[in-house]
């Protein structure tokens, strides 16, 4: 291991130097060895950060564990992301218990705000379906001064106990809101009016509708077009028509403000003759849009949440509505078309919204915006097609491919046995210093020496243990194998005995 060491030695220059390294192992043997070279030098918050989060993204948690027990004896200021990597590590390897153990001892390290660790150990636990594990840990630090903002805190809660059928509970965490000094946002609308709307509860649901009028919906925000929907849906959904539609009325005139010439000339009674439910909610939709005051989130917003559901048609009415009112779709109303496009299997239709409709829409294709398209193309088994956007997005100014999106085709490839081109892209992706898991690594080498490519299988081997990752023993069964089928069983032993 060589390292050009500085005469003077700065957390900013070491924090540059182990990132420089392939091998996490290696970065950590110099993050030790700095203390020792440079006495005076110290450890601070920004280099603990590095180095836990580069041994957590190569799993060694081990050594991770290790090096955030040493930055709580250094005492040194560090900031909530750090847990939040080491939290995520944890979870991420099935290790809960850890996780939460980390999370509880946070206190003991120099900390100040613990805000986003408190909510990463919230959504986690949710995720796991952990609610009781979630109500301790909530109970136990809601209150606390580490928690800054606690609003996010209270969705996620709200939001489990919908996904569970229980809106009553997360109704009544709504209600507690002003007693802990914090205020629903539209988020929180959102998240109850939808879990009520499931568990069939409209009656609650029109009447949290009727506290958004005066609370959020003062100024007759468009956003909050979608949160109307959902009940005036739901309400079609059970046969309650009449009430949705004078409920409708009373959404354009007090909800969405809406110029009383608008509300005059917008028969809402139309609705209402509509025999079928679907052409019902259609005309209310249709309400919505025409009889609220034009603006682009609200568009946007309606857009969003119709493609979000599937409803392509729907949704394509409201941006021909959008750009006939002078407004154009902004990058996230793409994204949803081509999210939407690529689910239905209609990625035909998913890459002319990127080439032809953003680009007459003034609108540049994001990083984004391209690895849900290619996601899209190697889920349909079109990986060369794939192939053929990532040269487009190299010519592309402003939009250069990031992690996700030769991960997204390595692993695609490698789904198809095209291995030569799998390992060609990893080329590419390596250049830039984005480094693929144990997994790909793993299926690309054995592929390319069931492809006969031993040479190549050798050298991502070789490349894959700089790194200090452990290939499986299949891999090297399945190399020894094909360097050994064709007669070289000696440079077999040579190669494999030297890596």
């Amino acid at each position: 291991m060589t390292v050009r060491w500085p005469r003077v030695l700065t957390p900013t220059d070491l924090s540059q130097i182990i990132r420089a390294q392939k091998n996490p192992l290696t970065a950590l043997q110099i993050f030790n060895e700095a203390k020792y070279k440079y006495p005076n030098y110290r450890h601070n918050g920004p280099v603990y950060a590095t180095m836990i989060g580069i041994l957590g993204n190569s799993q060694r948690i081990t050594e991770m564990k290790e090096v955030i027990d040493q930055m709580r004896e250094d005492s040194c200021e560090c900031k909530d992301s750090v847990f939040v990597t080491a939290i995520k590590t944890y979870a991420g390897a099935g290790r809960l218990d850890e996780a939460i153990s980390l999370y509880e001892n946070i206190p003991r390290f120099n900390c100040v705000n613990s805000t986003e660790s408190f909510n990463t150990m919230l959504q986690i636990m949710v995720n796991e379906s952990k609610l009781e594990v979630a109500h301790r840990l909530f109970v136990e630090s809601f209150c606390g001064w580490e928690v800054t903002s606690r609003i996010r805190s209270m969705n996620l809660l709200m939001k489990a106990l919908c996904q569970k059928s229980q809106s009553d509970l997360a109704l009544q965490i709504f209600q507690e809101m002003d007693y802990q000094g914090c205020y629903p946002n539209r988020e929180s609308y959102a998240i109850l009016m939808k879990g009520l709307c499931q568990d069939g509860r409209l009656y609650e649901a029109t009447h949290l509708l009727y506290s958004m009028f005066w609370r959020i919906s003062q100024k007759g925000s468009g956003e909050d077009i979608v949160i109307y929907r959902t009940l005036l849906e739901a309400l079609c959904d059970n046969g309650k028509t009449e009430e949705a539609v004078e409920l409708l009325g009373k959404i354009l005139r007090k909800g969405l403000k809406a110029p009383k010439r608008c509300c005059h000339r917008l028969d809402v009674r139309q609705c209402s003759n509509v025999e079928d439910i679907e052409g019902t909610k259609r005309l209310i939709n249709e309400a919505l849009i025409k009889g609220g005051i034009p603006s682009l989130a609200g568009y946007s917003a309606m857009a969003v949440d119709l493609y979000n559901e599937g409803k392509i048609v729907d949704a394509d009415k409201v941006l021909i509505e959008m750009r006939t009112r002078g407004f154009r779709p902004i990058p996230s109303t793409y994204e949803a078309k081509v999210a939407a496009l690529c689910r239905e299997g209609k990625v035909d239709i998913a890459r002319k919204v990127v080439e032809e409709d953003m680009v007459e829409g003034n609108c540049v294709p994001s990083v984004r915006v391209y690895n849900i398209l290619l996601n899209g193309l190697c889920n349909e088994g079109k990986s060369a097609l794939a192939l053929e956007y990532l040269k487009k997005m190299s010519k592309q100014v402003g939009c250069v491919a990031d992690k996700e999106t030769y991960v997204i085709l390595v692993d695609a490839l490698c789904r198809e046995s095209k291995f030569i081109e799998a390992s060609q892209v990893l080329e590419q992706m390596s250049i830039k210093s984005y480094w693929p898991c144990v997994d790909t690594y793993n299926s690309l080498i054995r592929g390319l020496s069931s492809a006969g490519r031993q040479y190549e299988a050798v050298m991502w081997l070789e490349e894959m243990i700089s790194q200090g990752k452990r290939p499986e023993i299949s891999v090297w069964n399945s190399l020894a194998a094909s360097v050994c089928n064709l007669g070289g069983i000696d440079d077999a032993f040579d190669r494999l005995r030297g890596s």
